[in-house]
């Protein structure tokens, strides 16, 4: 109730002296009112157990950042230097020239484009990031902080959503904040922390997965057609949202929210349009991945098979062997994330990482899945469960990942991601 309302009741039990007029509410009291009103306009969404989850979140972004720095300092690419180079150097690596490359010169700078020999690819990557971090700079002058401030935000909506997605399924309070630390300190967490998109994709993709468990289907399709703006992923968002709504029409026999299936498709039309009538090619973004990354089709076996060579033959180095082999445990454990997912008859979920891993799994050979399992949420959700049940889970998986992410943050931050 209003306070203004509980000081009107409060002041109504006292009798008024005869003739006297009705006393108005003490300015004062109501300056209180109205500033308890505002504070509680701008908090109530957030509830003690989302501040909790926040407060986390934050706290291992410290981590990450101290990390950053002493990075600097322990491992320069020159040992012998006395210099540790720019504060935001760490986070400066492998993509993020691309997406910068874009925010700064577009697709297609002067004449530039995949006829050169030179050319850098870039059109393999989807323009939200580029869009997002063009838009930020206005207001952050620096790129490199622009987008770490992009991801920082990102992530912070991607753990509060992640958090109701669990309590949704698990309706435990706990649970929410279980999944969320092993998310934190997943081995590839620091892409969440570095100008990647894997934060902003998740920023959308889980805020529209809530909305589709709450059977908002104009949101939940509009928040994936974003979604798709940043990531292709966001199809097979797309995909897993419209098994969910199938699923539904079973019980509600409403069809009113079928032509919105068609919405995150409209994102990936555009680029392809655009990409067109500048190359000719409507699927230019799937060429430059094919020339830059090997994306090539090849079968499910062709790609373990050149993958497993690269990890175990000596036919790499030690750096690009060792990523070659997290590629080759990754792809086992979203197997295994499948199979649990269509035991439990958890077939949206089960349609999602399904069609990662086909995506992924057919190239020449592995790339990225380390990183793509950040945005495999169930895979989260599932260890959580697990954990609350057995407490040996629980310290057995802290123990065995935090040194591996430890070790993948100082991988990526010292510029030996890919060897």
């Amino acid at each position: 109730m209003p306070c203004s309302s509980v000081y009107v009741r409060e002041r109504s039990r006292l009798p008024a002296p005869p003739g006297h007029l009705p006393h108005l509410p003490d300015p004062a009291a109501r300056t209180g009112c109205v500033r308890r009103r505002l504070r509680d306009r701008v908090t109530w969404r957030l509830s003690p157990a989302d501040r909790d989850i926040l407060w986390l979140y934050l706290s291992t972004r410290t981590g990450i950042w101290l990390t950053a720095y002493c990075a600097r300092w322990l491992f320069p690419s020159d040992p012998g230097t006395h210099d540790p180079g720019p504060v935001l150097a760490p986070f400066q690596h492998w993509d993020w020239d691309h997406f910068l490359h874009i925010a700064q010169q577009g697709y297609f700078p002067g004449q530039a484009g995949p006829w050169q020999a030179d050319w850098d690819n870039r059109e393999a990557f989807f323009p939200g990031f580029p869009l997002a971090l063009r838009a930020v700079h206005f207001l952050v002058p620096d790129w490199a902080l622009a987008g770490l401030s992009i991801s920082l935000v990102s992530g912070a909506v991607a753990v509060l959503a992640l958090a109701r997605i669990t309590r949704h399924h698990l309706h435990e309070t706990a649970a929410g904040r279980r999944t969320v630390l092993f998310f934190l300190l997943s081995p590839c967490a620091v892409f969440l922390a570095v100008g990647y998109t894997e934060a902003l994709f998740l920023a959308l993709a889980l805020p529209a997965w809530l909305a589709a468990q709450r059977h908002n289907w104009a949101l939940a399709m509009t928040l994936t057609a974003a979604a798709t703006v940043v990531r292709v992923s966001g199809l097979f968002l797309a995909a897993a949202i419209a098994t969910h709504l199938l699923l539904t029409l079973r019980s509600t026999r409403d069809l009113r929210p079928l032509p919105w299936l068609a919405l995150p498709a409209l994102p990936l039309f555009l680029f392809s349009w655009y990409l067109q009538s500048h190359t000719g090619d409507w699927m230019a973004w799937k060429r430059a991945q094919e020339r830059g990354w090997y994306r090539t089709f090849h079968t499910p076996w062709e790609a373990w098979t050149h993958t497993w060579n690269n990890a175990f033959d000596q036919a790499q180095s030690t750096g690009y062997a060792f990523m070659f082999q997290a590629e080759l445990v990754v792809m086992a454990v979203g197997v295994a994330l499948i199979v649990v997912l269509a035991r439990k008859r958890r077939w949206p979920e089960t349609v999602y990482v399904a069609l990662s891993l086909c995506a992924l799994g057919t190239s020449y050979w592995y790339v990225s899945i380390p990183r793509a399992a950040l945005l495999w949420w169930p895979l989260w959700i599932v260890l959580a469960r697990w954990s609350l049940r057995s407490h040996r889970f629980h310290t057995a998986y802290l123990c065995l990942v935090t040194p591996l992410s430890t070790v993948f943050a100082l991988t990526f931050l010292t510029g030996r991601w890919t060897g």
